[in-house]
């Protein structure tokens, strides 16, 4: 498992989570719990979870062909 930290943009692994796959930024880090802020459009919603229940997302670009 890689270090979770504010800022990083996580992906929810937990399939049996109500937002499972969906993909935010950890707000706070606290007591095995991150704090990710969801924004879609008209909504924000800031949801905890624990940090086996998130993986980092690369924010690496694809190679130009």
């Amino acid at each position: 498992m890689s270090l979770i930290l504010p800022g990083a943009k996580v992906r929810v692994t937990n399939p049996e989570d109500t937002y499972y796959r969906f993909e935010g930024l950890v707000q706070r880090v606290a007591d095995g719990n991150a704090a990710v802020l969801f924004e879609n459009g008209n909504w924000d919603k800031l949801v905890t979870f624990q940090l086996g229940e998130l993986e980092e997302v690369s924010l690496k670009r694809p190679a130009k062909k």
